[in-house]
């Protein structure tokens, strides 16, 4: 058995992960010895546009794109707010109408939120129990203003898995671009943009093992779209602004690394987030799985404890060197309860006591273990002092 805080037990692999070594090796030069910036003319400079170019093509391989296509951002959200905000500016139509889901990170809610004060209506469709959406609902929505629909590839708090495909093939019948977050699926789901039938596709290095502050939005060729970003002629005059270049270097190497091994990734870590599960099952009454039991990332498990709250066993858990969070790093201190948790009708005590656990490649046989071992004395603990527990033979599996 693991000692006490031997070391950290990270599973929150659903905020950021850590940068791979081959990954950081890859970055090292760029910061120093191939520093030139990519958009000057001699040769210096050319080298680092041959490896940005490089690293774009290892982008578009990754998710069966064409090079064209790939547009350099800062990150998920950069991409998000430019792939809603520049298509709904090139698309509109009447007004505008953008159909979006009631569970969207708020990368996406917040900027429909923000067209919507400028004049866009917006629908945020409801999903079932385990936070899918309907497509049928997609299609009832769209009238003739519609001039964008944007739903996400999997959730990052509960990890459900839309049926992104399905809702890409009904906005291609009617002609209107479909834009999917795709942050916390590039690297645990296969990702290939024809397949998916996405016009738009929004991806951030640092949630698949590569660096912080880049990120990628994939553009079909032929969809029309505003710039978001001005002042410059970088990224074929789309995207202004000088390249991060390691970041971009590191963006190609972790998207092809992420991408060659997500068969084995999925066993791997699918077996590891299982046998957790059962075991939080079997030794913790009054708890539930949520999100979709099958149709979920991998490495995803968001649970709700009755009786107690999400933050102490937060805070617990991070006294025996265990992270895992509460939901969506962004939303992180702001008190309020989770919209996702809120969506699929979770009953407000069990919305407050979800925690997400989110396992990666570092994990071992002996972090679920340990784990195993801690969490039941901490729910345990936190029970034995809840005013709304019951006496411990009246709990539910008790």
């Amino acid at each position: 058995m693991r000692a006490e805080n031997e070391r950290p037990v990270y599973m929150d692999h659903a905020a950021t992960t850590p940068v791979r070594p081959e990954v950081f090796a890859a970055m090292v030069p760029y910061f120093s010895r191939f520093f030139g910036n990519p958009s000057s003319l001699y040769t210096f400079a050319r080298e680092s546009r041959e490896a940005v170019e490089e690293a774009r093509g290892r982008v578009a391989a990754a998710i069966g794109a064409e090079p064209a296509e790939i547009y350099f951002t800062a990150g998920g959200t950069e991409s998000d707010n430019w792939a809603i905000k520049g298509a709904s500016a090139a698309h509109r139509r009447g007004g505008g109408h953008i159909i979006t889901s009631s569970v969207e990170h708020h990368a996406v809610l917040h900027t429909c939120q923000h067209l919507e004060r400028q004049g866009f209506s917006v629908t945020y469709l409801p999903v079932d129990g385990y936070g899918r959406v309907d497509p049928g609902a997609v299609a009832d929505a769209i009238t003739d203003r519609t001039c964008l629909i944007s739903v996400m590839s999997a959730n990052n708090e509960i990890g459900t898995v839309q049926p992104v495909a399905e809702l890409g093939k009904i906005a291609r019948e009617h002609a209107i671009p479909f834009h999917t977050d795709a942050v916390q699926a590039i690297g645990s789901v296969p990702v290939d943009v024809d397949v998916m039938n996405v016009d738009l596709l929004s991806l951030s290095a640092h949630k698949f093992y590569g660096p912080k502050g880049i990120g990628a939005l994939y553009i079909r060729n032929g969809t029309e779209i505003e710039n978001l970003i001005h002042g410059g002629a970088q990224e074929r005059k789309m995207r202004a602004g000088t390249e991060n270049l390691p970041g971009i270097i590191g963006l190609g190497k972790a998207i092809e690394l992420a991408a060659a091994d997500i068969e084995g990734y999925t066993r791997r870590i699918g077996g590891m987030r299982d046998r957790l599960l059962a075991g939080i099952l079997d030794a913790v009454p009054d708890v539930a799985l949520n999100g979709h039991p099958e149709m979920r990332l991998a490495n995803n498990l968001n649970i709700s404890f009755r009786y107690v709250e999400g933050e102490a066993i937060l805070l617990l858990l991070d006294a025996h060197g265990i992270c895992v969070s509460t939901g969506s790093a962004c939303s992180s201190g702001s008190g309020e309860m989770s919209h996702v948790l809120t969506a699929i009708g979770l009953a407000p005590e069990m919305a407050r006591g979800a925690v997400r656990l989110t396992l990666g490649d570092a994990n071992t046989d002996d972090d679920i273990d340990y784990v195993l071992d801690v969490l039941p004395r901490v729910i345990e603990r936190l029970r034995s002092i809840s005013p709304l527990a019951p006496p411990c033979g009246d709990r539910e599996g008790t």
